[in-house]
């Protein structure tokens, strides 16, 4: 079988501490590594730029919101607003000649700064209204950036991003953006698959499980929701900032608003599709806001089978795989 593994059994702590400790999960990584590597030469220009960039930065924006969501168990519901925050602080520092590679650091650690202030008001209460205070912070900085002209230049503007360089060589060409993409995805991976194997990490799903229980181990539970918070608004920031490096080309105040996203349009692509295809007729409006309806039918149906997401369904499938078919994993 693909996912064989009976009879092996780890007996020293580096094996057990490996990333992969199944080999065909090493083989599977390997295996899109490989095609993210090689997609400049497979796919076409405007499929690489139109599809894939965009894929691979919302992976590590997403990426970055589950260090709150799934790590530390945290509801934030303005990550759209830490992206844009971090895009419009690196546009601006690289308007001044600050390098670009300079620029996302300055745009992430304004992200993780405004972020952690948020944190402060927003860790104090827990569910529900911690899910209206990032609300609140979504709302503020929408507010703030459209009518405040030194950030935005007004309601209206569009404020042009400068060219990427790359130790003083500008990137301009499609797969030159695609690959900038593809390694900040790559890093935000890394760092989310070892951060497990970290005393951060372990102190982050101890909190998310019980943080009064937490507490009583020695878990200072807001100092690490709050550094939760911090790293993953840094993550976001950069995201956004490279987001708007690559793909957009140009920033404006409704880029990052609470209904705007990539994904949302690939789903009205898609359903617009169906409708044409079944024989549908569907008014705009309901094309409109078919697509936040059935997000939400996702939400509810993942949180009622497997509230651990796709992942968790993936770890069941390839634990069933590894003894298949000996009649004792069947309880």
């Amino acid at each position: 079988m693909f996912f064989r593994q009976a009879g092996v059994y780890h007996t020293n702590y580096v094996a057990d501490r490996a990333l992969f400790p199944v080999a065909a999960d090493r083989w599977i990584i390997a295996m899109i590594l490989a095609l993210g590597v090689a997609a400049p030469f497979l796919f076409s220009s405007l499929y690489l730029s139109s599809y894939l960039l965009p894929w691979l930065v919302w992976t590590a924006g997403a990426l970055g919101l589950n260090l709150i969501l799934g790590w530390a168990g945290q509801f934030h519901l303005g990550y759209a607003a830490i992206m844009g925050i971090g895009a419009y602080a690196t546009v601006h520092a690289n308007r001044f000649g600050v390098p670009w590679e300079f620029s996302i650091v300055i745009g992430g650690v304004s992200a993780a700064v405004i972020g952690s202030c948020f944190a402060f008001a927003a860790l104090r209460v827990k569910g529900l209204y911690l899910a209206l205070s990032t609300l609140a912070l979504q709302f503020v900085m929408d507010w703030t950036i459209s009518h405040v002209p030194a950030i935005s230049g007004g309601t209206q503007a569009t404020l042009q991003a400068p060219d990427i360089r790359v130790l003083g060589q500008p990137i301009v060409s499609d797969a030159g953006l695609y690959y900038v993409a593809l390694v900040w995805c790559v890093l935000v991976t890394l760092f989310m698959l070892n951060l497990r194997r970290t005393a951060l990490g372990r102190a982050l799903v101890a909190v998310r499980e019980k943080d009064f229980a937490a507490a009583v181990i020695g878990v200072n539970s807001f100092y690490f929701k709050l550094v939760a918070f911090s790293t993953s608004s840094f993550i976001g920031g950069v995201s956004g900032a490279i987001l708007i490096g690559t793909f957009y080309h140009a920033v404006t105040p409704e880029q990052f608003s609470v209904d705007v996203s990539i994904q949302v349009l690939a789903m009205v692509i898609v359903i617009s599709w169906g409708a044409a295809r079944f024989g549908f007729s569907l008014s705009i409006e309901a094309l409109a806001h078919l697509p936040q309806a059935l997000y939400g039918a996702l939400i509810i149906s993942f949180l009622l089978v497997e509230p651990l997401g796709l992942g968790k369904i993936y770890k069941n499938v390839r634990d069933y795989l590894l003894v298949w078919p000996f009649g004792y994993v069947k309880k």
